[in-house]
């Protein structure tokens, strides 16, 4: 039998193999959608010398080849937002990795965002490290029961607070089995709005086939799992949504002192 980190290897190398045909298949989506701009703005130009009429605002939408990134008001109330700004939509990177260290009470977390398959949703995450967002906050939910996830990011600690803005989903693992895999991370959000994409997330710590594909996948851990599965999961829960549900709050509290990219 594969020890553990060689089994946690394993499956960091097949959610890569995942993550680069996502990527490949974003990218050949780019490529389509700027062919099809291309054609429109042929079209018309050509339009423009007949009737004299043109949309340059439409064209100019067709043929960015840039993601489109959403960054909508939350509807969270006041008092559970803190307001560190939008990230800007200008030019919005859709490629490469982003290396973020999380550093805990228990040790450090270092996540690889990718991207590619997730444009918009590692633009937010980058904005939020950059702000200081998840500085000095709390992972305030730990499940031990059919579902493995450790989760990060809201800044008041009873999963309502967020940033002032909020998002839609991307890059959902529909067709794969599991869709998160241990070292899996993906944002959390609300399952009845797929615009509540905020600045929560969690970490996949053992395989959950019983997750559903719904929350945007944005990347894996490429370290510190073992601070999830060896410290902080021996500790249990408290609070437990309900009796034997294995679903509340890590018994032992998990601050997160500072997030930076590496």
């Amino acid at each position: 039998m594969p020890s553990k980190d060689r089994q946690r290897e394993m499956a960091r190398k097949k959610l890569e193999r995942r993550m680069a045909l996502r990527a490949a298949s974003a990218r050949r989506r780019r490529r389509i959608y700027a062919g099809i701009g291309a054609g429109v703005t042929l079209i018309a130009l050509l339009t423009v010398t007949i009737v004299l009429v043109i949309n340059s605002g439409d064209d100019q939408s067709h043929t960015a080849i840039s993601p489109t990134c959403a960054y909508l008001d939350a509807r969270a109330g006041k008092d559970h937002i803190k307001d560190v700004g939008k990230p800007s939509t200008a030019h919005v990177p859709d490629a490469g990795i982003a290396n973020v260290a999380v550093k805990t009470n228990f040790g450090q977390l270092d996540l690889a965002l990718d991207r590619a398959v997730a444009p918009c949703s590692v633009n937010s995450f980058v904005h939020l490290v950059k702000q200081g967002f998840y500085d000095n906050t709390h992972c305030h939910r730990l499940t031990t029961s059919v579902l493995f996830v450790l989760q990060c990011g809201d800044p008041f600690g009873d999963s309502l607070g967020g940033p002032s803005y909020q998002f839609g989903v991307e890059n959902t693992p529909t067709n794969d089995h599991p869709p998160y895999p241990v070292v899996s991370v993906a944002m959390a959000r609300d399952p009845k709005d797929p615009n509540s994409n905020a600045s929560q997330f969690f970490i996949v710590y053992k395989d959950s086939p019983e997750l559903t594909a719904e929350y945007s996948l944005i990347g894996k851990v490429t370290g510190g799992l073992d601070v999830i599965t060896d410290k902080i999961v021996p500790g249990g829960i408290k609070n437990e949504k309900m009796p034997g549900s294995g679903d509340g709050e890590p018994a032992k509290e998990v601050k997160i002192s500072q997030a930076q990219l590496k």
